[in-house]
């Protein structure tokens, strides 16, 4: 393991987690590495959350990271009581419940924006970034593990940095990464990507070794997370999807080859993608933030050429695949700094085919994908705002039901809004797909109502439209307003939101 840290004078900063976590001190801003649960620092971490259990001192922080972070950081750290504000995003069930009921204060955001806050000023510095890499090169730079994240970033503004030298992440991963950073305005210009396979960085994130003031070697591997069985609903959403292409590339909007896909996060999204290994298209290219298991698939089957995204976070089937065949994946996959996987500038550029998933849609095609009940967050926005107001074709897709039918997913209108109307063309549900581009508001809804709504909801549905026109027939966007929210209503008072 020493021989991973090439620089001589960095091995003088060797340390056990217990000594580094010392550095640590209550009202600090930690940035630390990883993204939906990859790449992340683990050992520095549990050392901390022990520490602050068995002395009872007070430690309050503020965490940023690229996105959901593992067990060991998010879910130690809520136990221990040590975080007092979180961004951009997360997934933890305590962190999530200590944000709900008010001990924590999370700020969701674009994921494409943590950086630049922090770059322009707007976010306060990092005091300490934990990082996970592979090895430290000759000149005291830090080559990431399976996730760039915002690392770079926070290595950049970060006053001290420890590192984390993992003996779980393959060698094999250098030469992955490709490392480009951006200028603040006026001095930024254009991210010189033409294809999603382009290098035009580093395999390394540039660090002033003299601000690494602990090594640390870990041995825990990433929490990989299961992806639940592909459902019946599942396979019908991937369909009608693919459908949806096909009668795109049959009308000559796409070619067959598509254009570059993004995907989200998640068991919909990877049964989505999934569903492209029985299909015709052929030589496809991904613009993304995550690879799961469904793109090493279809990177394996052929259909997939090449990759771009911030990390590899798969299940521990998809991570063994990977691992087993990493030097059949080197060259097709290439990991970037998150400010540029998740750029708006390159989804434009490309023309990515945004593909994410909704909690709720409404019938005028506004999209919730963070709020349970318009209230309560379940994870955060990520980065579907970043692809979807920016991407040649944004499909957001549901099922049409949830909580075994007691909930309808399409709603007369969403408790709460992530991606507007304006940003929203494509809803698919198990039951068909609305096509909104070039409708109005009224047009939508009875596209959606027809093909998205449940047949169980459908007439309350049809109901409600009808009033709505009728009692505001001079209105642009019909709605009754103290009914337009009642259905979310009668679901916390009955447990059900059908009449």
């Amino acid at each position: 393991m020493q021989s991973r840290i090439r620089n001589e004078q960095l091995k003088e900063k060797i340390m056990n987690p217990m000594e580094a976590c010392k550095l640590i001190k209550d009202g600090m801003v930690i940035g630390t590495s990883g993204f939906t649960p990859s790449g992340y620092p683990k050992v520095v971490p549990l050392a901390l959350a022990d520490r602050v259990k068995s002395s009872k001192e007070k430690m309050k922080l503020t965490l940023y990271s690229g996105a959901s972070l593992g067990p060991e950081v998010d879910g130690a750290w809520a136990e221990a009581g040590i975080i007092a504000k979180r961004l951009p995003y997360q997934t933890n069930k305590q962190l999530r419940n200590d944000i709900n009921c008010g001990k924590v204060e999370y700020l969701d955001m674009h994921l494409s924006h943590t950086s630049q806050y922090l770059n322009y000023g707007i976010l306060p510095r990092v005091d300490i970034a934990i990082v996970e890499a592979i090895a430290i090169t000759e000149e005291g730079n830090i080559i990431p593990t399976s996730a760039v994240g915002n690392s770079p970033s926070f290595i950049k503004n970060a006053s001290k940095i420890i590192v984390e030298i993992s003996s779980k992440q393959p060698v094999e991963l250098e030469g992955m990464s490709d490392i480009y950073m951006l200028e603040n305005p006026p001095m930024r210009t254009h991210i010189p990507i033409k294809n999603p396979g382009d290098r035009i960085g580093t395999p390394f994130i540039v660090c002033d070794k003299e601000k690494i003031a602990a090594v640390v070697f870990s041995d825990l591997e990433d929490h990989v997370r299961d992806l639940a069985p592909i459902s019946d609903v599942d396979r019908a959403i991937s369909k009608n999807i693919i459908n949806f292409l096909e009668k795109e590339v049959a009308l000559k909007r796409l070619t067959k080859n598509l254009l570059p896909l993004q995907s989200g996060v998640g068991n919909v999204a990877n049964a989505v993608l999934s569903g492209l290994c029985d299909s015709s298209f052929e030589n496809l290219v991904c613009y993304t933030e995550v690879i799961q298991d469904a793109m090493l698939e279809l990177m394996q089957c052929g259909k997939i050429k090449k990759a771009s995204a911030c990390s590899i976070s798969p299940s521990p089937r998809g991570l063994k695949l990977f691992r087993d065949n990493i030097d059949f994946f080197k060259d097709k996959i290439v990991l970037r700094p998150l400010e540029i996987s998740n750029s708006p500038e390159m989804a434009r550029k490309l023309g990515v085919i945004a593909m994410n998933t909704a909690i709720e849609v409404d019938i005028y095609g506004n999209v919730n994908s963070t709020h349970i009940m318009g209230s309560k967050i379940m994870n955060g926005i990520g980065g579907s705002g970043d692809f979807a107001r920016n991407a040649y074709i944004t499909i957001f897709s549901t099922s049409s039901i949830a909580k075994c039918g007691k909930i309808s997913s399409i709603v007369p209108m969403v408790s709460h809004v992530d991606h507007t109307e304006h940003d929203t063309m494509i809803i698919v549900t198990e039951q068909g797909v609305a096509d909104l581009r070039g409708l109005s508001p009224k047009e939508k809804a009875k596209l959606i109502i027809e093909n998205c709504v449940h047949p169980d909801f459908k007439e309350q549905m049809r109901d409600y439209f009808k009033r709505a026109c009728e009692v505001c027939h001079r209105c642009h966007t019909p709605h009754i307003l103290n009914e337009a929210l009642s259905w979310h209503a009668r679901f916390l008072e009955t447990g059900t939101m059908k009449k």
